[in-house]
């Protein structure tokens, strides 16, 4: 059995055979040029090597880095544009020309057999053996030019950016100390009072001093006290008395005061209140009451030039009246007074003094923290200073050290470049062989690219990916050359072929079932032969003694129905309805077949939906479901129009037919997908057009190459 992939090739070699001879024609030309062409000129190539080297003193840790950095090298560096453009020039060579005949190796790091390796290989090859020669001598020395200049530029580079950077480190060492200092000036002595001890021991002196004058007062409010019992004044009290008592004025008015109380008593002995000496009496100790008044306003106020005395000023005569000794004994009481409030605010000093020493005590380690943070910031900063410095001045060391990093290891050496003479039967030969696989590739792709199923293995493939049945697979039947627009029946019912429809109706009624009496054929598109499979599944079915009904439902193309000798109704094109309105006239016999009926398409007409959407059609629909066992509707294909899914409500279920190398892949899993999603009743689905072995008195198989050439033939016949 033929493979499916040869069968698909052999079908795309029949459409695309000219395309392929051409492409073969082709790529064997180009290898009969390739080989008539003559000889080149001999190329001689030159060869040198470059190594790696070191200074012979090295001084500076700068130059030593500079010249392993020089050991770096990549080729795009060494054959970079500036060194291929200054030797083209010196040599009078284009840039293009010594960049396509130079070629250098670098040792291979990754490759332990060249790890320690330092040898880097130039060649250059040209026609001219002096020229290859001088080319490459001027190449290598470029080469160790641009190796001494890469190195001097990184060394001036690295001492420009020292200097660059010097000026900002010595700046941020000079903000850094300056801020050490500052801080020193501010909180360091705090820090060291904290740190010896001093400001602990101001604290307990603190202390102490507030517990002698909490002492002090404590004795002096017991003396305060004492005078308090003795003088049964308070010190307000006591301070108001004593500055009355202590004034010469109102001492000399208290004393007129008690001279005209004195008259005023002896006389009114002799003389009655009402008398003049006794009333200027009383108006004079009244006056003089009135002045020892105002004079006690004033001491009491303070008359502008002292503080105003506490308390009021009731009973002047009797709190101005102290003798001295008890004068004495207040002024005493009024100096305890003023002591005690004078050692009273000096506690109150000393314990402000000892909060505000604590407080001090307590942040002396967010001091000493914030101390050492600048410490360590002016060693960062002098540390980078101090580098910077070193790495310059290490830099500077290096300048004298600087030299190329690469010397000549092996000057250039000329050798002729030996070519292998070219062999013009070997030349032809792989060209014939390569035209071979490039006019094949063409046909196969131009084949895949089609898009259609080539076999029927591929299409039994694609009904099994989407679980679909497949219902059988017929062959292709051969058409009569003298009417090639006729459908290709079987008739005789001794035909080979009539097993093959046989298979396919009995599979049909084993997945229908008894209730399938109503079947829909139809395909993708046009030419895969659902017109053919309709016909002969009938008269299959009639074979088998059912009494069988062709209903040609594809109203957008004329009718078949001369292929089974019926002539169709010329008149039904005019009227459509009236013709599917009497089924006695419509229907007919086919002459050849027993039990087989056909109602003949009255198309082309132009509105073929509004038909098969009107009550005629569906009074048709319903009689005729009544009156056979089997009703076979011919519809046209889905990608052409809707028809068929509008005719679909009438049937029991729908068989989809495919057929190789005209089935396109991607119609024929959007109508399966369509149906199936749609729930649209697909029983499965016919290859039809396959390459069958078909039993006859002369046993032959048609094969791929046969087919297509009947396919030629009947593609008119085998309609849809």
């Amino acid at each position: 059995m033929t493979p499916p992939i040869v069968k698909r090739y052999i079908i795309a070699f029949e459409k695309y055979k000219w395309i392929g001879l051409a492409s073969f024609a082709l790529v064997v030309a180009g290898s009969t040029v390739v080989a008539i062409q003559p000889e080149p000129p001999p190329s001689y190539i030159a060869d040198g090597a470059l190594t790696y080297t070191r200074p012979p003193v090295s001084f500076s840790a700068t130059g030593s880095e500079i010249q392993q950095q020089g050991q770096e090298l990549t080729q795009q560096v060494l054959l970079s544009d500036q060194i291929v453009e200054t030797v083209a020039t010196k040599v009078n060579l284009k840039p293009a020309t010594i960049g396509t005949n130079v070629a250098l190796r670098l040792p291979n790091r990754s490759n332990p057999a060249e790890a320690q390796s330092t040898i880097i290989e130039l060649k250059y090859k040209d026609t001219d053996p002096k020229r290859a020669q001088e080319v490459l001598q001027e190449l290598m020395q470029a080469m160790i030019n641009l190796s001494g200049d890469i190195n001097t530029e990184r060394l001036k580079a690295i001492i420009q950016k020292i200097n660059e950077r010097l000026p900002q480190a010595k700046s941020e060492l000079e903000g850094a100390e300056q801020k050490l200092e500052q801080y020193d000036r501010r909180e360091r002595p705090a820090i060291l009072a904290a740190e010896n001890g001093s400001l602990l021991g101001a604290v307990t002196n603190s202390q102490n001093q507030q517990r002698l004058i909490q002492l002090t007062i404590a004795g002096i409010d017991a003396q305060i006290r004492s005078l308090q019992e003795k003088l049964g004044l308070n010190v307000g009290q006591a301070y108001v008395s004593s500055a009355l008592s202590a004034d010469p004025i109102l001492a000399n008015l208290r004393s007129q005061i008690y001279q005209a109380e004195s008259q005023i008593t002896l006389l009114s002995k002799d003389l009655r209140p009402e008398h003049p000496t006794m009333i200027q009496l009383q108006r004079q100790k009244q006056s003089i009451e009135e002045l020892l008044q105002q004079r006690a306003t004033e001491v009491v106020g303070g008359g502008g030039t002292a503080a105003p005395l506490p308390g009021n000023i009731s009973g002047i005569r009797e709190r101005s009246s102290l003798d001295p000794a008890r004068q004495q004994l207040a002024n005493q009481m009024v100096g305890l007074e003023t002591q005690r409030e004078t050692l009273e605010q000096q506690l109150a000093q000393q314990i402000r003094e000892e909060e505000r020493l604590r407080q001090e005590y307590s942040q002396i380690p967010n001091k000493q923290l914030e101390r050492s943070r600048l410490e360590q910031e002016v060693g960062l900063k002098k540390a980078v200073f101090d580098q910077m410095q070193a790495k310059l001045t290490d830099a500077r060391t290096a300048e004298a050290e600087t030299i190329s990093s690469l010397t000549v290891a092996r000057i250039p050496n000329v050798v002729t470049d030996a070519k292998q003479a070219r062999s013009v039967p070997l030349t032809l030969g792989v060209g014939g062989f390569l035209g071979l696989l490039v006019g094949g590739g063409v046909v196969f792709l131009l084949g895949s690219l089609e898009g259609t199923f080539k076999t029927k293995e591929d299409i039994r493939d694609s009904f099994r990916q989407r679980e679909t049945a497949l219902l059988g697979e017929l062959p292709l039947m051969p058409v009569d050359d003298l009417d090639k627009e006729a459908v290709p029946v079987i008739l005789s019912p001794d035909s080979p072929y009539l097993e093959f429809y046989e298979k396919f109706r009995s599979n049909l009624r084993r997945i229908g079932g008894k209730n399938l009496k109503v079947l829909l054929i139809t395909s993708t598109s046009s030419q895969e032969g659902k017109t053919v499979s309709a016909y002969n599944l009938g008269i299959a079915s009639a074979r088998a003694g059912k009494r069988t009904l062709i209903i040609e439902t594809d109203l957008r193309s004329p009718s078949r129905a001369a292929s089974l000798n019926v002539t169709p109704d010329n008149e039904a094109t005019i009227e459509p309805l009236r013709y599917y309105a009497r089924l006695s006239e419509c229907v007919r016999m086919v002459p050849d077949v027993e039990n087989l009926y056909i109602i003949p398409s009255p198309g082309p007409v132009r509105q073929s939906a509004a038909v098969i959407e009107s009550s005629e059609m569906q009074r048709l629909m319903k009689d005729v479901r009544e009156r056979f066992d089997l009703v076979i509707l011919d519809t046209n294909p889905l990608s052409l129009s809707n028809d068929p899914l509008l005719i679909q409500p009438y049937s029991d279920g729908i068989v989809l037919v495919a057929r190789p190398n005209y089935t396109q892949e991607n119609m024929l899993g959007e109508a399966i997908d369509q149906l199936v999603e749609y729930e649209l009743g697909l029983l499965g689905g016919i290859i039809n057009g396959a390459d069958i072995l078909v039993s006859s008195p002369q046993p032959i198989e048609i094969s791929s190459e046969e087919s297509g050439m009947v396919e030629e033939v009947s593609a008119s016949a085998n309609n849809n």
